[in-house]
């Protein structure tokens, strides 16, 4: 048995023992039967998960979970009742019953002792937060994407990981779908030849500064505002920021290079097989080709490949798309799972199985690396080594100059204001 291994048994050794003890205290810490589950899954091989923040895309990756046979999901931590009833009910009815617990504060939902993994759906905001507290609690994480809203963010991120050897997978699921699998594999096979260019499909990069008009702010028990707000800077509650109209606002959200980048950036560092590194060269002023747009940035890495991203002058295979270019051929793809490429690889295409924007594979990566203790797929250093490079092309787009990377430092070469927007205050008294 491995170290890691040999970890895990303890802290299920642990917490089995901890469930003993609180039986009484923990009700819904009861066989699958009796959970109306009519999937025959042994409680020592069940993944106990709760969830944070979950809507939208979040709904989707529980109902992912739900369909494992070796997930029990109990819990659900959010400060808006209207969405903890709606997770509950969904819950409950898959399983038939009334089990699943709600809460608002985090750290009661942490506190429990039988929770294996956490499902971390929040707005950007939270994301890094949540994790590290997680980490803390020794909780395994799947925290849907962007993962960090800062370099700083980055780095704590993959340290507290590594600190507390916990399980983490980022949501950024195309690293398990058939079509992204056999492009990236044309590079690492050679079939491309020797790889000069990829590049990663961005939105426009441009945040927002502003805030909306202020509104009645309601009652704690409906949205906790302060707890919603969490790290970031004070603002008059507005209903549309809680209806998912945070985004493009600068204080929660990290723009357009960001929000499609850590998938598509996420997807060139490892068809590149940069995943331990990011480029160190950004370069906001691109004059390439007319199609590619106007909000381009132009990315080196210390050995001279290419990352070009950009929101414009992609073939229509669908959103994040990601394009890779080698001396012998190049090859395209996107969420449609169509696949294009140069006369020269065409042979070597394939029927692959493919679902566009679907977890379910990627979260059966994670849930196999809980029971392993695995390193994912979509790792804390794979994922904080591509936000980084997402963070410091933004930083130079705003900043409308090229800037220079120490890689190993993760500091901007004699640029004293590129070096300050690594971070952002966080306000108190949220500390990770």
């Amino acid at each position: 048995m491995s170290q890691r291994q040999a970890a895990y048994s303890r802290r299920r050794f642990l917490r089995a023992a901890a469930r003993a003890g609180a039986v009484l205290a923990i009700p819904q810490i009861i066989p699958g039967s009796a959970l109306g589950d009519h999937r025959v899954v042994a409680p020592s091989e069940r993944i106990v998960i709760g969830g944070f923040g979950i809507r939208g895309r979040g709904m989707h990756d529980l109902n992912c979970m739900l369909n494992e046979p070796d997930v029990q999901f109990v819990a659900i931590c959010d400060v808006q009742k209207a969405s903890r009833l709606k997770v509950k009910e969904a819950v409950d009815k898959f399983y038939k019953n009334t089990k699943c617990e709600m809460y608002a504060n985090p750290h009661e939902f942490l506190a429990r002792p039988d929770i294996d993994a956490v499902l971390i759906a929040t707005g950007d905001r939270w994301h890094t937060m949540a994790a590290i507290l997680a980490a803390k609690a020794g909780k395994d994480i799947y925290s849907e994407k962007p993962c960090s809203t800062t370099i700083a963010e980055s780095i704590a991120l993959a340290d507290t990981i590594k600190r507390y050897g916990v399980v983490y997978q980022a949501g950024t699921q195309r690293r398990n779908i058939g079509n992204f699998i056999l492009a990236a594999d044309l590079c690492h096979s050679g079939r491309l030849g020797k790889l000069h260019t990829v590049h990663a499909n961005t939105l426009a990069p441009a945040t927002s500064q502003e805030w909306l008009e202020p509104q009645e702010q309601p009652s704690e028990e409906d949205v906790d505002w302060d707890v919603w707000l969490g790290p970031c800077p004070w603002r008059p509650f507005n209903s549309r920021y809680i209806q998912g109209g945070w985004r493009g606002h600068f204080d929660f959200h990290g723009g357009g290079i960001l929000e499609w980048g850590s998938h598509t950036v996420d997807l060139c560092q490892w068809a590149a097989q940069k995943d331990h590194t990011m480029p160190s060269l950004y370069d906001p002023n691109v004059s390439g080709p007319a199609e590619y747009g106007t909000n381009q940035v132009l990315c080196t890495y210390d050995d001279g490949v290419k990352l070009l991203m950009r929101d414009a002058g992609w073939l229509g295979l669908g959103t994040c798309s990601a394009r890779y270019e080698g001396d012998r051929g190049w090859v395209e793809t996107g969420d449609s799972g169509k696949m294009k490429t140069s006369p020269s690889v065409r042979q070597f295409l394939k029927n692959v199985p493919t679902a566009g924007t679907d977890a379910t594979n990627h979260i059966r990566d994670f849930l196999n690396c809980i029971k392993t203790r695995g390193i994912a797929q979509s790792n804390a250093d794979r994922v904080a080594n591509s936000h980084i490079a997402c963070h410091a092309a933004y930083i130079a787009w705003q900043l409308g100059r090229k800037l220079t990377l120490d890689t190993k430092k993760i500091e901007f070469v004699n640029d004293a204001e590129a070096n300050r927007m690594r971070s952002r205050a966080y306000r108190e008294p949220w500390r990770s």
